[in-house]
């Protein structure tokens, strides 16, 4: 049986026009949830940070969180994943803490005044669409940096490549004295 894949183009479109649908639907609220950064697994790569699947009951209760109102809020929790270390736990609950400074929280309903934990109308109207990597993580600068190294005036290479070269010519040097001798 031959498989063809002649609607690939209709498809693209098709999920294109679905997630514009999904974000106009959810609008103000980001396409994607919050994250927490997680150590990869395996020894090769645990000392590279990712984004995990949901944050631990753990970090959502010390951030003053419950893991019913983050689902509402745009955090994804994770009830099986459990904290190892204080750091990951610490880094954690500073993206929440992060998160939350930034959350614009609407009012239940849209007429309705202005309750504890609600935004302003203020910034209720400010409020735009976040379409990318909620929070995203920020790679740490390498503690090298090249302008840090200090600039030598003649490079080893340079020196190397130099002898080289002259190791080279040095018989055909001789050769050409010893013809203006004769």
């Amino acid at each position: 049986k031959v498989r063809l894949t002649l609607n690939q183009a209709g498809k693209k479109k098709s999920r294109r026009l679905a997630r514009a649908a999904k974000a106009a639907a959810i609008a103000p609220r980001p396409l994607q949830l919050l994250r927490p950064s997680v150590h990869c697994q395996t020894q090769r790569y645990s000392a590279k940070i990712r984004l995990g699947k949901g944050f631990t009951l753990e970090e959502l209760k010390t951030a003053g969180l419950t893991a019913q109102y983050a689902r509402t809020v745009g955090i994804a929790v994770d009830h099986r994943r459990t904290n190892k270390s204080a750091e990951s736990l610490a880094r954690n609950v500073a993206r929440l803490e992060e998160y939350k400074g930034k959350l614009i929280v609407f009012p239940k309903k849209r007429l309705s005044k202005v309750k504890n934990g609600d935004s302003t109308a203020a910034e209720c109207k400010a409020a735009t669409q976040l379409k990318g990597i909620v929070l995203p993580l920020v790679a740490a600068a390498s503690e090298i940096v090249m302008a840090d190294v200090p600039k030598q005036e003649i490079s080893a290479f340079t020196t190397m490549r130099v002898a080289k070269a002259e190791t080279k010519v040095s018989g055909y040097r001789c050769s050409v004295a010893n013809r203006k001798e004769k």
